[in-house]
């Protein structure tokens, strides 16, 4: 697999509390999205780590072709 699937065309408005650690799909293939659910299996993508800062409202990207990985940056316009 060589590029990621498109998994939503605007990101996934999520809270999330600090301290917490989250992995966002960055294959696009994941049922539970924007979340990792193993999917990437033998696709040669793996999950990339968040960990909340503090509690809040973060914007994870769904289109998968951010800059700015896990987080939207506005490539899906």
């Amino acid at each position: 697999m060589d590029e990621a699937k498109r998994a939503a065309d605007t990101p996934y408005g999520i809270e999330v509390e600090a301290g917490k650690a989250y992995f966002w799909c960055a294959c696009g293939l994941s049922e539970n999205q924007p979340f990792c659910d193993g999917s990437h299996k033998d696709t040669g993508f793996t999950p990339v780590r968040y960990e909340a800062e503090e509690s809040g409202k973060v914007f994870f990207c769904g289109c998968k072709a951010t800059a700015n990985q896990p987080l939207c940056d506005g490539s899906h316009k």
